[in-house]
């Protein structure tokens, strides 16, 4: 019974995590695809496939809310990105979207 309800935790909280995901990506299509790629084929601001690999999410979070005051933190000369009319919630899922993108960080995140 109780492994039962370990996997059924284990699947909600997939489910929910995948919600998130997937709001992202909207949030991402309607407010971030005019600079960002995901496949690697340019764009003004870096491809979110790069961001995923040197950033932690909790820092894109501070990025997406406050952009031309972490720049510098980041590593840029100066900053392009708009202070976006985001949400906390929109916030969250996009970050969550753009962690999603390496799969090696999904993977490492089953084996806690």
């Amino acid at each position: 019974m109780r492994n039962l309800k370990t996997v059924l935790s284990l699947l909600l909280t997939t489910l929910s995590l995948q919600a998130n995901i997937e709001e992202g990506k909207d949030v991402y299509l309607q407010n971030c695809v005019m600079c960002h790629s995901t496949t690697m084929k340019g764009g003004m601001g870096r491809d979110f496939n790069l961001i995923s690999y040197n950033r932690h999410k909790e820092d894109v979070v501070k990025y997406i809310r406050a952009p031309s005051s972490m720049f510098r933190e980041f590593g840029y000369s100066s900053n392009a990105m708009p202070t976006l009319p985001l949400s906390e919630e929109e916030i969250k899922d996009v970050s969550e979207y753009i962690d999603s993108l390496q799969t090696f960080k999904v993977w490492m995140k089953t084996k806690k």
